[in-house]
């Protein structure tokens, strides 16, 4: 856990340059002014070692953040990496975080525009992966062990991905996790026809082990996100209230 919070300490000098950039522009109306006349304006979204810079502006003018991001990371001894740093257009997507963010036309609105968030492909292919890793034969002793290995997998995974357009990938995950955990049944039970196997441990075709059954991700309801800002309700107050001291 020490190598988040180093990131965050150090990678914090490229939060106060781009917020100082910003802070430039002057206010909104001015900033409005300042892109129709061609001055760029960025924002950073930053967790941890992972940022993303975006730019109003051209792509010279996004190309020309590898030089000053370099500049300011260099006090710090560091330095980025050109295997992971791209320069891209909103409308070709990039991953960030496990998702693939997208700008796309929007169905049924003739030629309007907006920003799509999907569980990336690879974040899909490591989930499977694990899937698959669970699924081996010699893995588990009994259906029910291997039914909550599986499900404990298959709901962090989708608890992660429900707030996006997740509702294929979910769909397709639950596809391939029933067959993988089916033809684990298969192997398990090597003496059974296919109409037996189905009968004993696949009733209504739902696989399920007593009171322990399948997670499904298909079934899963998708909730997008919608941004609220500074209206994101807080547990905290605003105020700092002191208690007073007893007295003796």
């Amino acid at each position: 856990m020490l190598s988040p919070l180093l990131a965050n300490i150090a990678l914090s000098v490229l939060d106060e340059h781009f917020t100082a950039k910003w802070e430039a522009l002057g206010s909104t109306s001015m900033r409005a002014r300042r892109r129709r006349a061609g001055v760029p304006a960025m924002r950073i979204i930053r967790y941890a070692d992972d940022f993303v810079v975006m730019v109003n502006g051209s792509r010279n003018d996004a190309e020309a953040l590898w030089d000053e991001v370099t500049a300011v990371l260099a006090p710090m001894g560091l330095r980025l990496s050109e295997e992971k740093t791209r320069v891209c257009h909103i409308d070709e997507g990039f991953d960030f975080l496990g998702w693939h963010i997208q700008r796309r036309n929007r169905r049924g609105q003739n030629g309007k525009k907006a920003v799509y968030t999907y569980p990336s492909k690879k974040a899909l292919l490591s989930v499977m992966g694990k899937v698959r890793s669970l699924t081996t034969r010699a893995k588990h002793r009994t259906l029910g062990d291997l039914l909550i290995s599986v499900n404990r997998v298959l709901r962090g995974w989708c608890n992660y991905f429900y707030h996006g357009v997740s509702a294929k990938t979910f769909g397709y995950l639950d596809h391939f996790t029933w067959w993988r955990i089916y033809g684990w049944l298969r192997k398990r039970h090597a003496g059974l026809n296919k109409g037996t196997l189905v009968r004993r441990h696949l009733p209504n075709w739902e696989i399920r082990d007593g009171r322990v059954e399948m997670f499904r991700p298909q079934k899963v309801a998708i909730v997008r996100y919608r941004y609220r800002g500074t209206r994101i309700p807080t547990p905290w107050s605003s105020e700092t209230t002191v208690s007073p001291a007893p007295v003796a």
